[in-house]
């Protein structure tokens, strides 16, 4: 018989699974029960699933800075003088036919240049848009762009689900989660995967469902916390006027005791989880603040980014990032919605750059002058392409071709990776698909992306789904 919530409490006790009966009957055993399975969440918290690192790590943790909304690798990473030559004239049927296609169906196939000038970059001479002069100057030679990555889904909401679970499937933990669940987490006092996300003022603000970093299967303990612009970062973290910190001590140990008499009952895992999420609010209550003020940063850092507050701006969640990575935060995920240059892309792209350019930039050199890059990965990405031929003065939907870029954590700088055809439709030399990308990033962190997997619904899932392939020439 399964447990009812809406029975009173005596009633409760009439009404357990076989497994809670058992516990029941024997009180004391029950208790015993309950402090292990509080001690094993506890542990795997701070652990993790795996116990032994499958081999040693070059990054401790990732900095995922997302550009919502299919980003144009024609006018930022991937230089295309052919599609230049080409511009106005019929795309070759050959490229196009039989291909899916986002909103051109029907429609005149014409090329459309790129509408950015590329130059070379830092010491390397990496070639990229001159739209970029912040990354291009401060931190060219740590990049490597990928510029042969390739996806399954055209539209957003399912290239998101599966740039972030490995899966167009909804349901499924995203890469966060997976990362949490087998490193554990390096902090008591702030969650392990943490989310913010900006928007600008150009194209259109792509929605971002809350699911696209959920936990999935896996413990909800797991899922990311969105931390919002500003306020508080997390709804009600600050105590009502009149409620001090020891009377909400009492209030979360008499919450928590009740929850520990309801796990004697029904023996839910979940419920050891709600009992540490109670825990962790209230230590966030002491370290959220220190973590939001800015004021102990050195003037030269706040120059550097641009800004001297939580203010909301991509900028601004960069140095939040850099200081949640210090504190011992495993994943943090940077979103902008702003990407999404069906019309205007010339104008749009320059724009969202410059929202986006001057933080990302700061960011890498900040974690090089702290000794940080060496052991963060940073991730900048999008969930697919855009179009070589014109949607008017834009560029439609693309996933068979786009570019991102990696640095730190172990990443080769200075340099590229795979390619597109002469006009960017392709990817056509070492190709990687994202759950290549998703095998590549565990493994920089001590996983084999085969070994992490979860019994679910009687079959082992992973991230890398049943796929991925390590890409190992872009690895130091």
């Amino acid at each position: 018989m399964r447990f009812d919530e809406n029975l009173p409490m005596t009633s409760r006790h009439q009404h357990f699974t076989r497994r809670a009966l058992l516990g029941h009957s024997a009180r004391g055993l029950g208790s015993v029960a309950l402090a292990s399975l509080l001690a094993r969440n506890s542990a795997l918290g701070a652990r993790g699933a795996i116990t032994a690192l499958h081999h040693p790590p070059k990054a401790k943790r990732v900095i995922w800075l997302y550009m919502a909304g299919g980003m144009s690798h024609l006018e930022t990473w991937d230089p295309k003088p052919k599609l230049a030559e080409m511009h106005g004239k019929p795309m070759p049927e050959s490229f196009t036919k039989g291909q899916q296609i986002a909103q051109l169906q029907g429609a005149k196939l014409n090329c459309f240049a790129p509408q950015h000038a590329f130059k070379k970059w830092g010491k390397s001479g990496l070639e990229f848009s001159e739209i970029w002069p912040q990354l291009g100057k401060l931190a060219a030679d740590d990049m490597c762009v990928i510029r042969g990555m390739h996806t399954d889904a055209i539209n957003h909401d399912p290239a998101h689900t599966l740039m972030n679970t490995g899966s167009m499937i909804p349901g499924r933990p995203s890469a966060g989660s997976w990362l949490l669940y087998g490193l554990g987490a390096e902090t008591e006092s702030l969650p392990g995967f943490v989310v913010m996300v900006s928007t600008g003022r150009f194209g259109q603000a792509q929605p971002i469902a809350a699911r696209q970093w959920h936990s999935g299967f896996l413990e909800s303990k797991f899922q990311g916390v969105e931390f919002r612009s500003k306020g508080d970062p997390v709804l009600y973290l600050s105590n009502p006027a009149g409620v001090t910190a020891g009377r909400q001590r009492d209030v979360v140990d008499a919450v928590n005791k009740l929850n520990r008499l309801e796990n004697e009952a029904v023996d839910d895992p979940e419920i050891a989880t709600r009992i540490q999420q109670y825990e962790l609010a209230f230590r966030m209550q002491t370290s959220a603040p220190e973590l939001l003020d800015f004021g102990k940063e050195p003037k030269s850092v706040l120059d550097l980014y641009g800004t001297s507050k939580v203010d909301g701006s991509f900028a601004g969640n960069c140095l939040l990032a850099r200081r949640l990575a210090e504190r011992g935060v495993r994943f943090i995920q940077l979103y902008h919605r702003d990407w999404d240059h069906h019309g205007a892309v010339k104008d749009h792209s320059a724009g969202t750059a410059a929202e986006v350019d001057r933080g990302a930039a700061a960011l890498l050199a900040d974690l090089r002058q702290r000794d940080m890059l060496k052991d963060t990965l940073v991730v900048c990405g999008t969930e697919f392409g855009r179009t070589p031929m014109a949607q008017g003065n834009g560029r439609d939907h693309h996933l068979a071709g786009f570019s991102i870029w990696l640095a730190g954590g172990g990443i080769k700088g200075g340099m590229s990776y795979g390619a597109t055809d002469e006009f960017g439709y392709n990817a056509v030399e070492n190709k990687v698909h994202v759950n290549d990308l998703h095998a590549t990033l565990l493994h920089l962190l001590g996983i084999d992306h085969l070994k992490l997997t979860y019994r679910f619904q009687g079959r082992d899932f992973r991230l890398t789904d049943v796929a991925g392939q390590v890409v190992k020439s872009v690895i130091a």
